[in-house]
C-alpha cells in the first residue's frame, strides 16, 4: 500500500506495458518541447510517488544521434481525468559503450573491483544461462540441469567486458545443488563459463 507523498518502486515492472508508455511519452514531450530527436531505448529504473494522483520519476535511456544517454523524468499522471503531464526530463549522464548501469553497479567512488549486482538483472540471467549451457554440454549426466535461481550475483566491469561471480541454485532430476561459476563477457556480448565449482 503506498503512502501519500512517499517515493517508492512503481509497483508494475520496469519492462511493463505502463512504465514504457509513460517513458516513451516523456521522451515524445521532450522532443516536442526542446525540438530534439531522441528515440527511446528502455527504462532503466521506475518509482512512484502518491499525490493528487501519481509522480512516475523513470529513469529512462535514450539514444540522441547514436549515443546512448541516461535521462530522468517525471510524469503526472490522474488516470481519473484521462490527465499525463510531462513535468521534468533531465540529462543524468552518457552511457558508455559497456554500461555498469546495464549491471545495476554505481561506480562513485568504488573505482573498478567486484560489486554486488541485482540478481534479476537481464545481464546476470543471461550469464547464469549460458553457465548452465555450458555445464550442461560438459555433464554426462542423463538429467539436464534446471536453473532454480541466482542466489549471489557480483560483477566486475573492466573497460568493454565484464566478469560474473555468481551462487546458482540449480536442479538435476530430483537433486538440488548450489554452483559457484564465473562467467565472462567480452566486448561483443559473448559469455564465457571461466571456472565452475560446487558450492558447499
Amino acid at each position: 500500500m503506498a503512502t501519500l507523498g512517499g517515493i517508492h518502486d512503481s509497483e508494475a515492472s520496469q519492462n511493463s506495458v505502463e512504465i514504457d508508455n509513460l517513458a516513451r511519452f516523456a521522451v515524445d514531450e521532450h522532443n516536442k518541447k526542446e525540438n530534439v530527436i531522441l528515440e527511446f531505448a528502455r527504462v532503466v529504473k521506475a518509482k512512484e510517488q502518491v499525490v493528487a494522483g501519481t509522480m512516475h520519476h523513470l529513469t529512462i535511456e535514450a539514444i540522441e544521434a547514436g549515443k546512448k544517454k541516461i535521462y530522468e523524468a517525471e510524469v503526472w499522471v490522474k488516470p481519473w481525468l484521462n490527465f499525463m503531464e510531462l513535468k521534468e526530463f533531465k540529462h543524468a549522464g552518457d552511457v558508455p559503450v559497456f554500461t555498469s548501469s546495464y549491471l545495476g553497479i554505481k561506480r562513485d567512488g568504488h573505482g573498478p573491483g567486484w560489486q554486488s549486482v541485482p540478481v534479476h538483472d537481464p545481464s546476470v540471467q543471461d550469464a547464469a544461462n549460458h553457465a548452465l549451457k555450458s555445464i550442461q554440454q560438459r555433464s554426462n549426466s542423463l538429467f539436464p540441469y534446471e536453473l532454480q535461481e541466482v542466489v549471489d550475483a557480483n560483477a566486475e566491469v573492466e573497460d568493454d567486458s565484464a566478469k560474473f561471480d555468481m551462487l546458482l541454485k540449480v536442479k538435476r532430476g530430483s537433486a538440488e545443488e548450489k554452483l559457484k561459476v564465473v562467467v565472462h563477457k567480452n566486448s561483443e556480448g559473448n559469455y564465457h563459463l571461466n571456472r565452475m565449482e560446487p558450492h558447499v
